[in-house]
């Protein structure tokens, strides 16, 4: 028997067996098998291990889809989450590749997906608080949001789980340096609801321009003084 002569649903239980890239090149064998790579239902869970993967045209993005995960680990992650005045013209370089991959994704995210109910998001060095709003803004059934060594994420993002995260019922935010302790009391006090956790992220140093530090040496020197 060839597989198109399976019906429907044995079909897409093969395709659930299968990776992004192994569904791809099965679909484009005939059109038959394209119209089963595309059926909604085989794409409720999208896993990436880099931003390189979100370039790719081997997955359907659409309202079926309920969990979103990011994870990438990688030397590149490093490069990424140091302050922006620290880089050297070659590690902006690198930086300058992937810029906006994971901002513009989650872009699309929030205008085809108004059912996604998990996003996990770590070592996302270049995501901000902008787009995760707009995450939180459209897919209003989001109830579990981890971000993890996620730099760029700042109190701004909090304040939009307070106002339009009425889901939410799971925040981790680890090693996210920009986060607040003042931020994450705010989210305890408005939403006692939530599962709060924030490993590291409120004792980190917060990126400061050299001027900043600069100023904030001067004033430490004089309080030594007195």
């Amino acid at each position: 028997m060839l597989v198109t002569e399976l019906n429907r649903e044995c079909l897409l239980h093969l395709f659930s067996f299968l990776d992004k890239d192994s569904r791809r090149n099965l679909a484009r064998t005939c059109s038959g098998l394209l119209e089963v790579f595309s059926d909604p239902a085989l794409w409720p869970l999208l896993t990436f291990n880099s931003p390189a993967e979100l370039r790719k045209n081997n997955f359907i993005l659409g309202p079926a889809l309920k969990c979103l995960c990011i994870r990438w680990h990688s030397s590149r992650v490093k490069v990424c989450n140091i302050e922006d005045w620290m880089k050297s013209s070659f590690q902006r370089n690198i930086c300058s590749r992937h810029e906006g991959t994971v901002n513009e994704f989650l872009a699309r995210v929030s205008h085809r997906c108004p059912n996604l109910q998990s996003l996990i998001l770590s070592g996302c060095g270049h995501v901000t608080d902008e787009y995760l709003i707009l995450i939180l803004q459209s897919c209003t059934k989001l109830r579990t949001l981890k971000l993890e060594n996620c730099a760029r994420v700042t109190d701004k993002m909090l304040q939009a789980v307070t106002a339009f995260g009425r889901s939410v019922r799971t925040l981790h935010l680890d090693f996210c340096r920009n986060i607040s302790q003042a931020g994450l009391k705010d989210v305890q006090n408005k939403r006692p609801s939530v599962t709060l956790r924030a490993e590291r992220s409120a004792d980190m140093i917060p990126d400061n321009k050299p001027e900043n530090r600069l100023a904030l040496e001067r004033t430490l020197r004089k309080l030594l003084q007195y």
